[in-house]
């Protein structure tokens, strides 16, 4: 057992040993199926907190062939796979966590040097007098290792955890960053001493020119997960599971953490936050101040056209249309916002629907952090309308329609700077913007389904809150009354089902001529 080859399954072992250890060895019926054929490369980026060292620690102890890992998989959903004792622990394993590899090559100079000098090390420790004694090179080695052994599993897989560090330690070291890329390439490039490479990474393979420098790997990402999906994150049933087996709210659970949202109607929950909010039983934002908070205050204020708009469309509710193909899979080559906004996706501070393609802010805890990045970043348009929710929401509370209007027209002042304010739907994001704090008893429902339609926007009240469910509907160019007959006449009240007491009507028009909102408030009961 050593530290690069074959390090065992002691790192799987300390998960699976955790009460709220969630089973995804299915990945392992994927991996297996991949071994040792044409699509043997498989490249996973996903953020930070979502589990990629625990993937690649789970299969490093599934496929360790020094260690004797049935007792912590004889009870997972591979345990069953008829392919799960044909690779058990049968393959030598090259791990190499490539953040902790830099750190002790003391440099990114050295990094590569170092690397193939310490897993030589080890190779010839294993299989003593095969490799020559002056080889530096460690592909050159594996593949002398691989023609002098004679085994129905000779042949190595190779996990490599954090394969991006160096993209993003070394931002602007575009030297290195070509070398490692060249040495990736040389490792797995046409070598048949390659039974299975697994890399982890946040970034997707950094592209140069028209194509990536490893195009032999077949990707699953945060903006095409594929058949993958549901190893990016907690599934919905698993987060219910866990709910009730913790006597946690799962609605409260949905409301902070769900979000990311792929084909096949896939949900995806952040994992270390459910995590935190069952341990801690506490829901609140327990995203980590890394790099990547960082990441979203620098980019946030790039001076992209559109950038501040859309940023602001989506902390109001909007869904926004991006191109993710431009993104050149590192964290400084950007031409357009798509780029910027393209990051943020894989950072996982924006979710991505590949179908319709488009990105919008995931959950609470994402949008905490946005307007915390906003709040610190200068907006100052933004912060002043966020700040003056609070009245808006009494206001409408206390049926006050001439306060609701001023309000609401002079949030509309505070972001006209940023916002095109041109259609019905520029007029929604401002009032979900306008009704910022409402958040903290309710559950915003945007473009809510009705018997007739759509309401544009719908406030349920949170449980152990004694507060009026609150619909709005929303008129450009019309009449405030027109946008309350629409809410009766459509029946919207009559949709919450989940729902009983007093509901607050609220009918908002704006007039372009005059440049002023007219609201309309009534108070109606449902049992």
């Amino acid at each position: 057992m050593g530290l690069y080859l074959n390090p065992g399954n002691r790192a799987f072992q300390i998960s699976v040993n955790d009460d709220l250890y969630i089973d995804k060895s299915g990945l392992i019926s994927f991996t297996n199926s991949r071994l040792d054929t044409q699509r043997r490369y498989i490249c996973v980026s996903r953020p930070r907190r979502f589990g990629k060292s625990m993937a690649a620690e789970m299969l490093l102890a599934y496929y360790d062939k020094t260690c004797c890992s049935d007792m912590l998989f004889q009870n997972l959903q591979i345990s069953t796979d008829r392919t799960y004792r044909q690779n058990l622990n049968k393959y030598d394993v090259i791990y190499l966590d490539i953040q902790q590899i830099l750190g002790d090559a003391e440099g990114i100079e050295n990094f590569i040097l170092y690397l193939q000098k310490e897993v030589i090390n080890e190779l010839n420790e294993k299989y003593p007098n095969i490799i020559k004694t002056n080889e530096t090179s460690l592909p050159k080695a594996l593949a002398t290792v691989f023609s002098k052994i004679d085994s129905p599993f000779k042949g190595f897989i190779i996990i490599i955890d954090e394969w991006d560090c160096i993209f993003r330690e070394a931002k602007n070291n575009f030297a290195s960053q070509k070398k490692y890329l060249d040495f990736l390439k040389n490792l797995f490039k046409g070598r048949t001493y390659i039974k299975l490479a697994y890399m982890t990474g946040i970034l997707p393979i950094k592209k140069y020119g028209s194509h990536s420098a490893i195009n032999i790997f077949d990707e699953f990402s945060m903006t095409d997960p594929a058949m993958l999906a549901e190893y990016v994150g907690f599934t919905e049933n698993e987060v219910i599971s866990l709910c009730e087996k913790y006597d946690m709210d799962f609605d409260e659970m949905q409301y902070w953490y769900n979000g990311y949202t792929f084909d096949k109607n896939i949900c995806i929950y952040n994992p270390k936050s459910v995590i935190d909010a069952v341990t801690r039983k506490n829901y609140r934002s327990y995203w980590t101040r890394t790099e990547t908070y960082e990441a979203l205050k620098i980019y946030i204020d790039m001076n992209f056209n559109g950038l501040k708009d859309d940023i602001i469309k989506m902390i109001g509710g909007n869904k926004i249309k991006i191109s993710v193909d431009t993104f050149q899979n590192d964290m400084t080559t950007f031409a357009a916002k798509d780029d910027v906004l393209t990051l943020l996706v894989h950072l996982g501070y924006l979710a991505y629907n590949y179908d319709r393609r488009e990105i919008f802010i995931p959950n609470h805890e994402i949008q905490e952090e946005f307007i915390t990045a906003v709040e610190t970043s200068n907006w100052n348009e933004v912060v002043k309308s966020i700040r003056i929710s609070d009245a808006l929401l009494t206001a409408t509370l206390e049926l006050d329609e001439e306060t609701v209007a001023k309000v609401i027209d002079e949030i509309h002042m505070n972001t006209i700077s940023i916002l095109q304010y041109n259609d019905e739907n520029s007029l929604s994001c401002v009032i979900s913007l306008a009704y910022y704090s409402a958040r903290n008893n309710y559950i915003m429902h945007r473009e809510f389904p009705t018997g007739k339609g759509f309401a544009d926007i719908v406030f349920i009240p949170k449980k152990n809150t004694d507060k009026p469910a609150i619909v709005i509907e929303l008129k450009w160019d019309k009449t405030a009354n027109s946008a309350i007959n629409q809410i009766k006449n459509n029946f919207y009240t009559k949709s919450l089902e989940i729902y009983s007491g007093e509901i607050i009507l609220v009918g908002i028009n704006y007039n372009r001529k005059s440049k002023k909102h007219e609201c309309i408030l009534e108070k109606v009961y449902i049992t």
